[in-house]
């Protein structure tokens, strides 16, 4: 029974967030090629209506007890839970009762068929009312904030690993040019030293040819033929 209960909480936060996706315009003026943004939505008829409409609304003897949500609560309604369907998938109609038995909404074939016997069936707006405000349900909702809170940590972590994985690697990148320039300087230094002796050598070299050779120049200045 506790695991129904639970599973009835989770579709009914699913069912209310399943009113969040919901375009936030006036249903009935939708209709009639009038935009003109809802003020409230109601979850008995599934759908947003504007300040006209929502007067009408309160009145109509077939909605007058309908409890609506203002339209900025119902756009504060969460987005990332599993969409479900309001409408029975056995008999295509939308869900009006609720089964407290069985722990299931039921639409009105659902009553007729399968739970003409059960005692305790009741609206399914007052069941909603009711569970809104008990505590397993907001542990439910609470946990799902939880999830959601360490879902953002996760991506602001991993942003952050990122950021820290470029910045590393400038790091490394900078160190490696500048261990680059000191080996140019490096060989370049050794280019030189190296230029620098080879000349010195071949200068010797030259040098020395030239002594005798200047020698020579003299002693033939000195006797002239």
């Amino acid at each position: 029974m506790i695991a129904n209960h639970i599973t009835f909480l989770l579709w009914l936060y699913e069912f209310m967030s399943n009113m969040a996706t919901q375009s936030p315009v006036c249903s009935i003026c939708d209709l009639r090629h009038i935009p003109k943004p809802s003020v409230v939505w109601c979850p008995e008829c599934d759908e947003g209506l504007c300040e006209d409409c929502k007067e009408h609304h309160t009145l109509s003897k077939s909605s007058k007890n309908h409890s609506v949500i203002a339209a900025s609560d119902y756009q504060k309604l969460p987005f990332d839970i599993l969409k479900t369907t309001l409408i029975c998938s056995e008999h295509n109609e939308q869900y009006k009762m609720y089964c407290k038995i069985h722990e299931s909404p039921c639409c009105r074939r659902c009553i007729s068929e399968n739970h003409n016997s059960c005692i305790e069936i009741c609206p399914l707006e007052d069941v909603i009312h009711n569970v809104k405000t008990s505590s397993a349900f907001q542990e439910v909702e609470q946990t799902l904030k939880e999830v959601a809170e360490n879902h953002e940590r996760i991506m602001q972590n991993r942003k952050e690993n990122l950021k820290s994985l470029k910045d590393l690697k400038d790091k490394i990148q900078i160190e490696i040019l500048q261990v680059r320039l000191k080996i140019n300087d490096i060989i370049q230094d050794n280019l030189i030293k190296k230029l620098n002796e080879t000349e010195e050598r071949e200068c010797k070299k030259i040098r020395n040819l030239l002594k005798p050779l200047e020698k020579k120049e003299q002693e033939i200045k000195k006797n002239p033929v």
